[in-house]
């Protein structure tokens, strides 16, 4: 290889690795919440560690739910049915998104980034 070669894959290496390292490196569920979702008992919290909290949150009709995303990307996808609120889609991240859920039922939900990620909002 000749040196121009060399020094252009070495530059390529290098590029590879910084941007890996501003990944963070460490894998899902590292990164830390840097958003604090609000305290009304009506907010559900996209966590680090690929989980919807609470699992399942009970509303009166009429309601406003928060969904908060920390520092790793999720959105939320409800299942087909009456009276469901618009999905999140997306990629979102240290920002908080609102729903309103103004008829009685059960409205279960997935985030399509992390499938495992599952959650369900109870209108009364």
């Amino acid at each position: 290889m000749t040196q121009i070669g060399t020094s252009l894959r070495n530059a390529l290496l290098a590029v590879v690795a910084a941007t890996l390292a501003a990944c963070g490196g460490g894998g899902y569920g590292t990164a830390p919440v840097t958003s604090t979702p609000p305290g009304d008992g009506r907010t559900v919290s996209a966590t680090p560690s690929l989980a919807f909290t609470p699992g399942t949150l009970t509303v009166n009709a009429g309601e406003t739910v928060t969904f908060a995303f920390g520092g790793i990307g999720h959105n939320v996808f409800f299942d087909a049915q009456a009276g469901t609120p618009a999905d999140i889609d997306g990629v979102n991240t240290n920002t908080s998104v609102t729903r309103v859920f103004n008829t009685a039922g059960t409205y279960r939900y997935t985030c399509h980034i992390h499938p495992s990620m599952r959650g369900t909002v109870v209108v009364n």
